[in-house]
């Protein structure tokens, strides 16, 4: 068992073997999300010839994307993207297809992130996705300044026996992050529910009513307030212990 990454790792290129190694070591929780990001990112951008800069974006359908940039031009190149909700690595990342520009200035697919493309200096861009499943999907955009020559083939297959074995850790630091986003809205949901039931009780108390009742006092009057149920709770629950006037609407 302990022999199969060694035998996995013996048919790729040596150029990844130490890019492989430091994958392999990688510990879920024990750095943030975005910091493992940048590591990766710039391990590629390392390991991998013909590349200038690279940035990595990991996303999930319920939450934003987080990207990491090895420089200040991957980054201006990728908001781009962002800012217009199309380009390349997008487009890589959500259809799991390699997307290659072999020249900015005869791109005619993306056309506005290519001129920008081209003012920045890049003269090709290759983006593949980072094999993941269920929800999670991820992308790999590399950037290349030199004229007339593009990222090569040799490159695009190291990126992307590369973005092979970053998935399975980048999977699974993105599946604790999520997990931790769950239990977070599971424990304010639940002190939102408390604070209500607290003021429910406080009016049920004060009025002589039932919890129905009660709720639809709360609710109404954050409706005329235009403000949130939770935060009218919170009022309640705060001027009792102060030994405050509730408004006679309550």
């Amino acid at each position: 068992m302990s022999n199969e990454p060694q035998k996995a790792w013996s048919v790729v290129s040596p150029v990844l073997q130490p890019a492989l190694v430091y994958l392999a070591s990688l510990q879920p929780g024990q750095r943030s999300l975005l910091e493992v990001l940048h590591d990766v990112a710039r391990l590629a951008a390392d390991s991998l010839p013909d590349v200038d800069e690279v940035s990595l974006t990991l996303a999930e359908n319920r939450w934003t994307p987080t990207t990491a940039f090895t420089g200040a031009l991957a980054a201006t190149l990728d908001e781009r993207q962002y800012d217009s909700d199309f380009g390349p690595a997008l487009t890589s990342m959500r259809s799991r297809t390699v997307i290659r520009i072999d020249d900015t200035s005869s791109e005619r697919r993306f056309p506005g992130f290519a001129a920008v493309a081209q003012r920045q200096g890049v003269t090709s861009v290759l983006a593949l996705p980072v094999p993941l499943s269920g929800e999670l999907a991820g992308g790999l955009c590399l950037y290349r300044r030199s004229v007339g020559k593009p990222v090569s083939v040799d490159t695009e297959n190291l990126a992307a026996a590369f973005a092979g074995y970053a998935g399975g850790p980048l999977a699974s630091h993105a599946l604790l992050v999520s997990r931790e986003r769950d239990v977070g809205h599971l424990q304010a949901s639940a002190l939102t529910r408390a604070v209500i039931d607290q003021a429910k009780g406080i009016i049920m108390y004060r009025s002589a009513c039932d919890a129905d009742e009660a709720f639809r006092r709360i609710a109404t009057y954050s409706q005329q307030a235009n403000r949130k149920v939770r935060e009218i709770a919170v009022d309640i629950t705060t001027a009792v212990a102060r030994g405050e006037t509730l408004p006679d609407s309550l």
